[in-house]
């Protein structure tokens, strides 16, 4: 698979060019379906991630990279999978349930897209759906480093230090009432796991998203925002 030949050299360079370290590798289940959920803060987040992951990675990444000629065939035989933007479907729901059926490690970015280093954004609810629908272990990732290495804009990464920490399994029930609720609750849980992550490595306890550490709602776990909340930048 060119997923495993590339790997070990992708990581190499990324050990070499921005002195990667990881963190926590004993807390990612190494057989079965599991949802990782990172902060995110530049287009590195998915190879920083899946280059240290102790197995391998799927990601869902927006389609028209899928159109572009070579690039499109390379993604998807890295385990990419095309997430459409346009519309109100649920092919990016489905897309990635069936993953988590097929017993794969799917990463996701519950912020939806890309902000400033450090920073912890209000979570859209399409991670939490994935992890209550799936019924699937969650393990949340801090990364550190990436937003200064190759800020959104940023043509070419700079060598600056990253580090990826990997926190113990959170699992999350199905409700028995009141879902957009029970969505919105879950990905708070999943953002406060990602800042304790990031605290005991900064010794920040900066607040998640505009309001307190518990965040805010955001206004609806519809489809649309399942999708939205999924997409790779």
């Amino acid at each position: 698979m060119l997923y495993d030949i590339l790997k070990p050299i992708v990581l190499a360079f990324m050990r070499l060019y921005f002195r990667l370290e990881s963190r926590g590798h004993e807390h990612v289940p190494r057989q079965g379906p599991v949802l990782l959920v990172a902060n995110h803060s530049s287009a590195l987040d998915p190879p920083l991630v899946g280059g240290v992951c102790p197995r391998p990675l799927s990601f869902l990444a927006k389609a028209q990279l899928f159109e572009i000629p070579v690039f499109g065939a390379l993604i998807r035989r890295l385990n990419a999978r095309p997430l459409r933007r346009e519309g109100a479907d649920a092919s990016a729901l489905r897309t990635a349930l069936r993953l988590l059926g097929e017993g794969a490690a799917l990463l996701v970015f519950p912020e939806g897209t890309r902000g400033p280093e450090g920073t912890l954004r209000e979570p859209k609810t399409g991670a939490a759906m994935l992890a209550v629908l799936g019924g699937v272990p969650v393990v949340p990732v801090f990364i550190s480093g990436s937003g200064r290495a190759l800020p959104r804009g940023r043509r070419l990464p700079q060598p600056v230090k990253v580090r990826v920490t990997f926190g113990p399994p959170l699992a999350f029930e199905r409700p028995a009432a009141g879902r957009k609720e029970h969505y919105e609750a879950v990905s708070r849980q999943m953002m406060a796991g990602i800042a304790r992550l990031r605290d005991a490595a900064t010794g920040d306890a900066s607040p998640v998203g505009a309001g307190d550490e518990e965040g805010r709602p955001d206004g609806g776990a519809g489809v649309i925002q399942a999708r939205r909340s999924l997409q790779i930048h």
